[in-house]
């Protein structure tokens, strides 16, 4: 337990430990940037001096992933948001990214922080957002919370952005098992313009297979959930002697994967984001699997990450 000077890109650093776990969460954000179990990074963050690429462990919301020109309609009434992803003309990943977190809670292996989101002429809705960050027996959790403070409806959806991996092995030689039907098609824009479903084609990752030369930046739906209501995806070595796992409860409907092909060198791909998301791509724009928050209500979901030696 502990914090750092603020001098960081990204802030205060609150380290966390438990049984034999690391995880370092940070101030701008709100995520998380390093987290270790066993001695084993398997969260692929980033430096305390880092300003954090690639999104790397950042909460998405008010949405996650990207809005076509920004433009949505909710309510009857239509609103613009700032393109924040320029050069393809969108906005993307919400409104939180940047914004500090404040602690309201801390324990040696726990921290809960929160930040208030004031309504903007993009997203006029007041929301309070709260993440409880902790690391223990099952690995690391994030439990989520979003409440709408203001007096009208408001539209809602959460992702998140963590890198995975297996420390010294190739992304090419790690084995992915992602428990999802379909994939959205998407144009130029990586904004969806269909939906196909996954059997017997190269993103069907329902079995475990490894990865090889797949790029993927993609959005899966269909979410096979396990009896316990958890969807589970996994990254393994080939004979499945060390795993990665992680895991999104029933509030989270859809998986990104990302395996970093964009992404500078030496980060092009060095591991994959695996991304729990409430809801798909343009979701604002088509209503998909939106959260519509009542005034004062609060919604919840959960994720994680643990390794499996």
């Amino acid at each position: 337990m502990g914090t750092s000077p603020s001098a960081s890109p990204s802030g205060t650093q609150w380290h966390l430990s438990a049984d034999g776990q690391e995880a370092v969460v940070v101030e701008v954000g709100g995520g998380l940037r390093a987290y270790s179990a066993a001695g084993e990074s398997i969260v692929d963050g980033y430096e305390l001096d880092e300003l954090c690429p690639g999104c790397a462990g950042q909460v998405l919301a008010p949405w996650p992933n990207r809005i076509r020109d920004g433009k949505y309609s909710f309510a009857g009434s239509s609103y613009q948001l700032a393109l924040t992803e320029p050069t393809r003309h969108n906005a993307i990943h919400g409104l939180a990214c940047w914004l500090r977190w404040s602690c309201v809670d801390l324990a040696a292996s726990s921290v809960t922080l929160q930040c208030d989101l004031p309504p903007t002429p993009g997203y006029p809705w007041p929301l309070r957002l709260r993440t409880a960050w902790s690391i223990g027996a099952d690995g690391l959790t994030a439990a989520h919370e979003a409440t709408n403070l203001g007096d009208h409806p408001a539209p809602f959806g959460l992702g998140t952005h963590p890198y995975v991996q297996l420390p010294g092995v190739p992304l090419a030689d790690t084995v992915l098992r992602l428990p999802a039907q379909s994939r959205l098609l998407v144009d130029a824009r990586l904004l969806p313009i269909g939906a196909a479903k996954v059997a017997g084609t190269e993103y069907d990752f329902t079995e475990p297979r490894r990865i090889g030369s797949a790029v993927l930046d993609s959005a899966f739906g269909d979410v096979i959930h396990d009896g316990d209501g958890r969807s589970v995806a996994r990254l393994s070595t080939v004979d499945d002697s060390r795993a990665v796992e992680v895991w999104a409860d029933g509030s989270f409907h859809w998986w990104q994967a990302f395996t970093g092909d964009t992404l500078a060198e030496p980060r092009r791909r060095r591991s994959v984001a695996i991304e729990p998301m409430t809801c798909p791509p343009d979701a604002l724009r088509s209503g998909r699997d939106v959260v519509v928050l009542q005034p004062e209500e609060t919604w919840r979901g959960e994720w994680g990450i643990r390794g499996v030696w």
